[in-house]
């Protein structure tokens, strides 16, 4: 019985947004209001960041870093305000609490499907927009061991879930590894091969 090697299970494709999502999802807040200028922030910050939703609510004023070299420090798992103060607080002054980003951020992605539909077909989460982080870099050509590290995750193959996400980054390693003599690209099946499968 021991020697049965466990059944292999199905990966969960991981969800993301595309950079037009992510720039429709930015505008959809109302800045011309405090509400809408710290929503966009935190939008804003998740997305550059991808930082865990717990570590976005614990965020102070103090964590965040201005002028050369601007940074949020932030240890892993707004308005002026004293450094011990919420950096994305309530309007009472009190931190976000996780239901609350998830309030919002539904919010305007529902506002956001005006000017990008596609976003009306996924499901956006905080956890969503970490992973577009991860996608972001991904796309950027970094390294997996280095967005392993950026996101905080104890076991560098857990990014290996973003590598299989992506149709486009597969088409693209493919691509690099196309035999000698031969042109990359898509393969093109002749009619006559067609014909030959539909008749089967």
């Amino acid at each position: 019985m021991l020697a049965i090697p466990p059944k292999r299970c199905d990966r969960a494709v991981v969800s993301f947004l595309t950079d037009e999502e992510i720039d429709a999802l930015l505008t959809a807040p109302d800045t011309s209001r405090w509400i809408g200028r710290r929503d966009r922030t935190l939008l804003l910050v998740a997305v550059q960041t991808g930082l865990r939703v717990s570590e976005l609510t614990a965020l102070c004023c103090g964590d965040v870093q201005l002028g050369h070299g601007a940074h949020v420090r932030c240890l892993g798992k707004g308005r002026q305000g004293q450094p011990q103060d919420p950096l994305f607080p309530t309007s009472r002054g009190r931190p976000l609490t996780r239901d609350a980003v998830a309030w919002l951020l539904t919010k305007h992605a529902t506002t956001a499907r005006t000017s990008c539909p596609s976003i009306g077909a996924k499901t956006i989460t905080p956890h969503v927009l970490r992973h577009s982080t991860a996608m972001r870099l991904l796309h950027a050509g970094v390294d997996t061991l280095v967005i392993a590290l950026w996101l905080g995750h104890e076991k560098t193959d857990t990014v290996q879930i973003y590598l299989h996400a992506d149709l486009a980054l597969k088409e693209r390693a493919l691509a690099r590894t196309a035999p000698l003599q031969t042109t990359p690209g898509r393969y093109r099946p002749t009619d006559a091969l067609l014909d030959f499968l539909e008749g089967l």
